[in-house]
């Protein structure tokens, strides 16, 4: 019982900073689930997925209650991710590209990105996309490389597509909304060839869903009410460096 509230508590906590940038909780409920299971392929990893999925989507509902998803940039850069992520899986199992090199090119991406995240705000930056040209078409072709290598390294594609979407004109604050939709379908379809080997606690992971849940949803209010856009690229530039630097301390 004990552990299961510690469990249900840092879910919750995990998912508000997840919803409040947009993204699914995954990235941090894998690391942190497998503190409590031991069994990664059939525990850890499908209930991440369906925690990544349930979080986003309460993600998107909380940032659609103050309008800031733009339903067809949304729609259209989902399409993307469910194409390619799985592609970029496929290319990892069949071991065709050598892990060295995918991993060049995915730290050069992300500290390049935190860079220009954490770079002070240029007099007019942060207007609507409306008031300064609209570059999500770049973003979409984007997000095609982006999903393959995010399926290559088994990680959200959601890390570098929120940067993306704010390096090419989206404010923060809308970027992060349109990156919690279109990172929704692929947590979903993911989990699909968990499914009949997963082993679900049905108690605990109904906590884990609802805490989920409720801190995606709180976060993404948070973020839409009283989070600065500045502010937000800065949190998220730190995170995606955190994140990276883990995964390559665990890797070796």
């Amino acid at each position: 019982m004990f552990t299961t509230l510690v469990m249900t508590v840092g879910l919750f906590v995990l998912a508000v900073v997840s919803g409040m940038l947009g993204l699914g909780v995954a990235f941090a409920a894998i690391p942190f689930l497998s503190l409590f299971m031991s069994d990664l392929v059939h525990q850890v990893q499908p209930l991440s997925l369906l925690l990544n999925g349930i979080t986003a989507l309460f993600s998107v509902l909380g940032f659609a209650k103050s309008r800031l998803i733009d339903w067809k940039k949304a729609l259209l850069l989902s399409e993307v991710t469910v194409i390619y992520a799985p592609l970029g899986a496929w290319l990892a199992s069949a071991n065709i590209v050598k892990p060295i090199y995918i991993w060049v090119i995915y730290l050069i991406s992300v500290f390049y990105l935190a860079y220009r995240l954490m770079a002070p705000a240029r007099q007019g930056q942060g207007a609507k996309i409306s008031d300064k040209g609209d570059y999500f078409w770049v973003a979409l072709l984007l997000a095609a490389p982006i999903s393959v290598l995010s399926g290559l390294l088994g990680v959200g594609p959601g890390f570098l597509l929120m940067p993306t979407l704010v390096l090419v004109g989206i404010e923060p604050k809308q970027a992060a909304a349109i990156n919690a939709f279109a990172v929704t379908p692929p947590s979903f379809s993911a989990l699909i060839p968990h499914l009949s080997t997963a082993k679900f606690d049905p108690a605990l992971t109904l906590a884990l869903l609802v805490a989920g849940a409720v801190g995606s949803f709180l976060g993404a209010r948070l973020t839409s009410l009283y989070i600065p856009g500045q502010r937000l690229k800065q949190m998220f530039a730190v995170l995606i460096v955190a994140v990276t630097l883990y995964k390559l301390v665990t890797m070796l």
